[in-house]
């Protein structure tokens, strides 16, 4: 299966979520990773991670399934469609 670059938004509420469980997956998933930013916004109390990604669509699905049965996730794809 070929690998696409592409982007994974993760909205997490810090109150009704593990931040642990998150970081667990994302280092076990650290390979496809290429880059990461955290963005803590307490004040209206959510935290956004943005991932730039390169990986198959079979491992970004099977990841982004599992951040969005954590409680407190909301998780959204993007990949890049190469002619």
């Amino acid at each position: 299966m070929e690998n696409r670059f592409g982007t994974i938004s993760i909205f997490i509420k810090p109150d009704k979520c593990s931040i642990p469980e998150v970081n667990d997956l994302l280092s076990k998933n650290s390979e496809m990773i290429l880059g990461r930013m955290g963005i803590p916004n307490p004040k209206q109390k959510i935290n956004v991670i943005c991932l730039i990604i390169y990986g198959n669509t079979d491992h970004v699905g099977s990841l982004t399934g599992k951040l969005g049965l954590i409680e407190g996730i909301q998780v959204k794809s993007c990949l890049y469609k190469s002619k």
